[in-house]
């Protein structure tokens, strides 16, 4: 038999009333059986936010991160090097925006090299160079949550270029290569931070790096490049914190 609508529609507006009248009083009664069935082991999913005490209050970090670096070996060669390495930093912070950042940085790989004007030379095909960066400067913490952060620093310090390594005791003039040196560099640049806890961090550091080689053949002078370098590593925050 069927029902009229009127009836039908009075049916299910009554159903409503009753779950609206019951569902909040099921809501206040819901913390204590959770909160019951937590104390008794029986198994109940209990959620807990890994990011829910970072802070940035802590007073030493330390990164490593596997490098790249893009650069050229020598003032007047086209092709550039594409160099892989480690990039060590750490940081002692002064307040909560402001620290002092130490770098290490090592780059290898190989290089195209400039056209000489005998046989030997021009038998010289990418030859092994290295870079070694030390470095340190300031360091600002910029917008920042529990879940990530972005960092500035502008770094200052020495480079040292290894370039005749794999020369075959030709000069570096042989193939437009710069001496061996130690110069001066800086890096510009930051990290970008991506927290998995209030220790441990996801960071990736790209940066300009700023190289002033010197030659010392021919018209003696020395030459500013600018290049691109990043990096991908973990970081790990210290326990004590900053006073």
């Amino acid at each position: 038999m069927r029902l009229p609508v009127r009836f039908s529609f009075f049916s299910a507006a009554l159903v409503l009333g009753l779950l609206a009248s019951v569902l909040p009083a099921f809501s206040q009664v819901q913390p204590a059986v959770q909160s019951t069935s937590q104390t008794t082991g029986n198994g109940t999913y209990i959620a807990v936010d890994p990011l829910a005490n970072v802070k940035y209050d802590n007073k030493y970090d330390i990164s490593l991160g596997m490098a790249y670096a893009h650069m050229k070996a020598g003032p007047t060669i086209l092709q550039g090097s594409n160099l892989g390495g480690l990039d060590l930093s750490g940081s002692y912070w002064l307040s909560k925006h402001w620290a002092v950042e130490g770098n290490i940085r090592g780059y290898a790989g190989t290089s195209g090299a400039g056209l000489g004007n005998n046989v030997t030379t021009q038998s010289i095909s990418g030859p092994f160079i290295q870079e070694y960066f030390f470095l340190a400067g300031p360091e600002w913490l910029g917008p920042h949550n529990k879940h990530g952060a972005l960092i500035a620093h502008a770094l200052i310090g020495g480079v040292y270029g290894d370039f005749e390594h794999d020369l075959r005791e030709l000069p570096p003039s042989a193939v437009a290569f710069y001496p061996n040196q130690l110069a001066l560099a800086s890096i510009i640049g930051g990290h970008i931070d991506l927290n998995r806890s209030a220790r441990w961090v996801f960071r990736v550091t790209p940066d300009a790096v700023i190289t002033r080689y010197g030659i010392n053949y021919g018209a003696k002078y020395t030459q500013t490049d600018v290049n691109f370098a990043i990096s991908v590593g973990v970081e790990y925050r210290f326990k004590p914190k900053r006073r």
